[in-house]
């Protein structure tokens, strides 16, 4: 059964609920209570909407995760039936620290169409609409920059590159300055400036580099909303991993991955809401017993994007006393 349109929105309410718990925790440096309350706080929200969902990407295993586990069952309906790809809290340090770029995000598509992806690294280039068929992973990166230079009619050092700061991209970090093209560096969460790259006017035009697998679906499910591309590669550090990712149904480790072989079919539903401000969304603002969101939610079946702001009215007591609970 086909997924509906009000599906969309109803989403959105469960990004913004992992947003407005996990933005309590903001500069606190307690990412695991912060990842905590997102993680409940989609959990219950999830469970009142009228869908029979899986996931299929969450917080670990069963018995690693008390909620939002692989294989749990979540919605209050027998159909239509759903895989649901979460990470209530992508960029745990950056709440921490209070830096940029941290948000709820969610993937929904029909049964058996989101790539069961192990916990791993993925090597993953993302690109916007216009540089569509202009990427090739294994391309020298020179090749590639030239290419969404031409495709956008602009130059080489005009365009800029989202890239982890990590020790394993400094080669990377080295060509790309090479080529002329800018580079910012952040320090966690690469969904964001994926979904970044294909929205224009974002001040990100790639995203390149080495970051997790799970991560890789979320960014691919948005990408296919927006009509971007990437492509991605798993990036096993040993045969226990590999082992795992052919368990997984990856029989070819090696395969370069398209944002169709991440997320296959055509109705797919991305949701995400900004926790601390970014280039894509803004972080939640709280002002006494009302707080205000930030939300981009989007539909592949259909192409719309849609930029949401609300306002909720906050009980602060269970809030409050959630707040001192955790930090005891």
């Amino acid at each position: 059964m086909a997924m509906e349109r009000e599906l969309a929105l109803e989403f959105v309410r469960v990004t913004e609920a992992a947003a407005l718990a996990a933005g309590r925790w903001m500069g606190r440096g307690q990412k695991e209570a912060a990842d905590a309350a997102a993680v409940d706080a989609m959990r219950a929200m999830l469970d009142s909407v009228s869908i029979c969902g899986t996931i299929v990407i969450g917080e670990g295993e069963r018995d690693e995760a008390p909620m939002l586990y692989i294989g749990e069952q979540v919605g209050c309906a027998d159909a239509p039936c759903v895989d649901i790809a979460v990470d209530p809290l992508e960029g745990t340090n950056l709440v921490a620290k209070g830096l940029p770029n941290s948000i709820a995000v969610l993937a929904v598509a029909e049964s058996g169409q989101l790539l069961h992806a192990p916990d791993m690294y993925m090597h993953k280039i993302a690109v916007g609409p216009q540089a569509v068929g202009c990427i090739d992973i294994d391309a020298p990166i020179a090749d590639n920059l030239n290419a969404i230079a031409r495709a956008t009619d602009r130059h080489v050092n005009d365009l800029t590159v989202v890239v982890l700061d990590r020790p394993r991209h400094a080669d990377m970090i080295r060509d790309i300055r090479k080529a002329g093209a800018r580079i910012k560096l952040i320090t966690d969460g690469d969904v964001a400036p994926a979904v970044a790259a294909a929205i224009a006017d974002s001040g990100v035009d790639m995203l390149l580099g080495i970051g997790g697998a799970p991560e890789g679906v979320l960014a691919a499910a948005a990408l296919k909303c927006l009509g971007g591309e990437m492509q991605a590669r798993l990036w096993p550090e040993n045969d226990e991993q590999i082992a795992r990712a052919q368990a997984m149904g990856i029989s070819d480790v090696n395969k370069v991955l398209t944002h169709d072989d991440l997320v296959r079919g055509n109705d797919v539903i991305f949701a995400a809401t900004g926790i601390t401000d970014g280039d894509l969304l803004r972080g939640v603002r709280y002002q006494g017993a009302v707080a205000r969101t930030h939300s981009l939610v989007m539909r592949s079946k259909t192409g719309t994007v849609r930029f949401i702001e609300a306002i909720h009215r906050i009980d602060l007591k269970p809030m409050l006393k959630d707040l001192l609970a955790r930090q005891e």
